[in-house]
């Protein structure tokens, strides 16, 4: 169990679509290392990691190949010795054999799980769709696949709730037997999902339930950044990264998440509370990891 002045600083390095000719997100192996390394020297000892096609023009676009995912863990380990790699799992439909397959190939210590269903929708200022609404579907049966691929490779399962409901749901699992133990990723900001609301915080947590970790991803602006105060003050772990926010708390558009981290460790040490080494995060892991 980790003590509660200590924090677990997660750095999600580059997401799922961002335009790398818009924005600072690295694409290639050697881009995501070097990124890595700019957090991990700012305290981040996880690294959330989504993968990108490599030909020219298509570094927008997600890849499941497991082994591009493979020689960019290894990138990122060998720059940041004793760094924990969290495997993105994100797809919309139910489907997702590439998944289970890079997964079981890679075997990170970490990987995010998807715990519920969402309608998946967001509008432009005239009040028009920005994409097609969809549901980014997570069925207990597609959840239940995902866990067993993870036990089965010791991979620990960090729970996405994008509402009050799945942050319910995941007691649910627990309570059936699917999981022992739960890492709850509180994701807020997603239009149609829990806003990002330092209120709603203390609300989350209760539903919870238990004495289990808890990190929230919050996904907006520099208004991101009182309510990652809230979080370090609520004791829950801390997430940033380009794949999340480009903005600093000033305003300033972020260059790396080497700056984003470094202002998230500050958070932390106004909320009284020192980050964790590569060494603490991993035996705070090994309290979590399959029996």
């Amino acid at each position: 169990m980790l003590a509660a002045d200590k924090v677990i600083l997660t750095c999600a390095l580059t997401g799922v679509l961002t335009d790398p000719t818009e924005h600072h997100v690295p694409v290639t192996p050697a881009q995501m290392a070097a990124e890595a390394k700019r957090a991990f020297d700012e305290g981040a000892t996880i690294m959330h990691c989504h993968y990108r096609q490599q030909a020219p023009g298509k570094g927008h676009l997600p890849s499941w190949d497991g082994a591009l995912a493979h020689e960019i863990n290894e990138a990122i380990r060998a720059a940041c010795p004793g760094v924990v790699i969290n495997m993105t799992t994100g797809v919309v439909g139910r489907e997702q054999g590439d998944v289970l397959k890079y997964l079981a190939h890679c075997k990170p210590e970490m990987a995010a799980l998807n715990a519920g269903s969402l309608n998946y929708l967001k509008t432009r200022r005239d009040g028009s769709w920005a994409w097609p609404p969809m549901v980014f579907l997570n069925p207990v049966d597609k959840v239940a696949e995902m866990l067993t691929i993870m036990k089965a490779n010791d991979i620990v399962p960090e729970f996405e709730c994008f509402d009050v409901g799945i942050v319910r749901s995941v007691g649910l699992y627990r309570e059936n037997g699917m999981v022992g133990h739960a890492d709850y990723n509180f994701v807020m900001g997603v239009a149609s999902g829990m806003p990002c609301d330092a209120d709603l915080l203390p609300l989350l947590v209760k539903y919870k339930g238990g004495d289990y970790p808890w990190q929230a991803t919050l996904i907006g602006r520099q208004d991101v950044w009182p309510v990652h105060q809230r979080v370090a003050e609520l004791g829950g772990n801390l997430r940033t990264g380009l794949e999340d926010c480009f903005y600093l708390p000033d305003g300033t558009k972020a260059t790396s998440n080497g700056q984003m981290i470094a202002a998230l460790a500050g958070v932390a040490r106004k909320a009284g509370r020192s980050i964790t080494s590569p060494e603490e995060t991993r035996a705070a892991l090994t309290a979590m990891a399959w029996s």
